[in-house]
């Protein structure tokens, strides 16, 4: 692992502005200007920028005068959970007579608006169907509910194929044409933003004359959780979406199946940040969609009943925790495949398949490995009918769908279909053709990347001055995010002194370290070590990579080290 410097601008923008290190930290970060920073929702693209925004509206407004029976499919992940919730919610606070929700079983049908979903979909006598978090690459599915005489509205932030769908209307900041500055909204985001033109046009229309119009705002709990949880940049317009969905959580004003989730997790509302909506909230609400099916978490975020939502989310916590099981014994197989291979003649990108792998678990383990072995990585599940589902991610430098397209182009055949973005994937093909893909797949890796660019490789902000480490800078820095995907939160590094180490919960160490002069004591810990390395009463000197945090015990406030990587010096 090399912890290297993380890049700054020649000249820092807005010196003096504010303190030195938080300039540091978000010029480092692309930031150019304090405008940047500001993180009310007036700061918010106007959503006339997105293309096709009007069409929707207008399928939308013609849906609610006639009351019409509007259908929403989704995703059965957390963006498309979240985005399905935010449509339904959204919408009946607008007025809408008749939502309803459909979420494809990924086990049975597979992702999307396919045409299968279309005929389970018609038995729910929709005249208006809405995609959230997908239909982009649905040309098939919208052509069948378009034969069906229904009215589609494609919402979705995924990349578009050679063909667009026929839909009556398209939303989504990634097509042809489309201006709209942010192309990182989420899911939930793209439909967040329908919705706010809705609310605009009806308001002008004089729907709301005689009451006040409805606060669109408060699915913003909901649109932050989607949107940390699917891994997208946090760019400047999503980190207002983010920042504003926290504040409605701090202030206790979340859904109450988000609360219960928190709840079953044992977290402070008062105190959640973006990462434990990332792995805390996320993990719970993809379980149902990974193990079973995603209509659990749909309806645990919609009920107003609060013991309902505490039965429910403790439903999704089990259903965690049984996932975790399963990853934990489908990595110990895949490690045992891995384990006879030298690291020299390991391939670039590797492809591993087992026959009892679950569907729902494979995109984790692949991270998993990704993380461990630093190179691009797919991982196989069998999906029946002598056919393989792959799911991929992938490491900085290397766009894995489009890896996908290069492979697909040079064997025809190979591949059944495939979609994704730059850091994951996802596949299928027939399984006489897995030793092929695997091998063109290597090929591939190795024709973009070098030996050099497969080593773990840590960004450091620098290291913290001895009069750093205490808790106003800690505080600073969590209220400085919110933090995420490609604008991550401040990571340091040093050598410090190890005064004591212990594990604790199975595979975490816990330390109290010395800095390097001697003269301030800290906690630190680090998750899921190597067990076989540490505890090491030998070691006494060690390099670290961090993050500055809070810890909070009996109602005592304490400096503690998130430590990323730990190494002995």
């Amino acid at each position: 692992m090399r912890i290297e410097p993380r890049p700054l601008p020649e000249i820092l923008p807005f010196l003096g502005e504010m303190p030195t290190l938080l300039t540091r930290l978000y010029a480092a970060r692309g930031v150019q200007s304090q405008a940047e920073l500001d993180k009310s929702l007036a700061r918010l693209i106007p959503y006339q920028q997105l293309k096709g925004i009007d069409a929707a509206v207008d399928l939308l407004v013609v849906a609610l005068e006639q009351r019409q029976r509007i259908l929403i499919v989704g995703d059965f992940d957390a963006d498309g959970a979240t985005a399905s919730t935010v449509g339904m919610l959204g919408l009946r606070l607008l007025g809408a007579a008749h939502v309803d929700y459909l979420v494809p079983n990924r086990f049975e049908y597979g992702y999307g608006l396919t045409p299968e979903i279309v005929q389970v979909a018609l038995t729910r006598q929709p005249q208006l169907l809405i995609t959230v978090d997908n239909g982009i690459s649905s040309v098939e599915g919208v052509a069948a509910a378009k034969a069906a005489g229904l009215s589609v509205l494609v919402t979705d932030h995924h990349l578009p194929g050679n063909e667009l769908p026929a839909a009556d209307a398209i939303v989504n900041p990634n097509q042809p044409g489309c201006e709209f500055p942010s192309k990182a909204l989420a899911g939930v985001g793209v439909i967040f933003y329908v919705l706010i033109a809705l609310r605009a046009r009806l308001n002008s229309l004089g729907w709301y004359q005689n009451t006040k119009a409805p606060n669109i705002a408060e699915l913003l709990d909901l649109v932050a959780l989607g949107s940390v949880a699917d891994v997208v940049p946090l760019d400047a317009n999503n980190r207002i979406l983010v920042h504003q969905g926290l504040e409605r959580i701090r202030a206790g004003r979340a859904r109450p199946g988000l609360k219960a989730i928190l709840e079953v997790a044992k977290r402070d509302h008062s105190r959640i940040t973006s990462t434990d909506l990332g792995f805390i909230l996320g993990p719970r609400l993809n379980a149902a969609g990974r193990l079973d099916d995603m209509s659990l978490g749909i309806e645990c975020l919609l009920t107003d009943d609060a013991n309902a939502a505490r039965e429910m989310a403790a439903q999704l916590d089990e259903m965690n925790q049984d996932r975790k099981s399963i990853e934990q014994g489908m990595q110990r197989e895949a490690l045992a495949q891995l384990k006879e291979l030298p690291v020299e003649s390991m391939p670039f990108g590797l492809c591993l398949f087992d026959p009892d792998w679950h569907q729902g678990v494979i995109g984790i383990l692949a991270s998993r490995l990704k993380e461990r072995y630093f190179r691009p990585t797919f991982a196989f599940a069998d999906a029946g009918d002598g056919m393989l589902k792959g799911s991929g991610r992938s490491v900085p430098g290397f766009h894995i769908r489009d890896a996908l397209s290069v492979v697909a182009a040079q064997h025809p055949e190979l591949i059944s279909k495939y979609g994704g973005h730059a850091m994951a994937a996802g596949l299928t093909l027939p399984e006489a053709n897995f030793a092929v893909f695997s091998s063109a797949f290597d090929a591939e890796v190795r024709r973009q990347l070098r030996e050099e660019d497969l080593t773990g490789r840590l960004m450091s902000d620098g290291s913290l001055a001895v009069e750093e480490f205490h808790l106003e800078l800690a505080r600073a820095l969590r209220n400085a995010g919110p933090w995420g995907q490609h604008f991550p939160e401040p990571l340091f590094h040093g050598v410090f002194q190890l005064v004591e180490q212990r594990i604790v919960g199975e595979r975490h160490l816990k330390v109290v370290l010395k800095t390097e002069c001697g003269s301030v004591k800290l906690d630190g810990i680090a998750f899921g070590v190597d067990r076989e390395v540490w505890p090491n009463p030998t070691i006494r000197w060690v390099e670290l990579a961090y993050k500055l945090d809070l810890n909070e015990f009996r109602g005592n406030e304490t400096v503690q080290l998130m430590i990323a990587h730990i190494e002995p010096r």
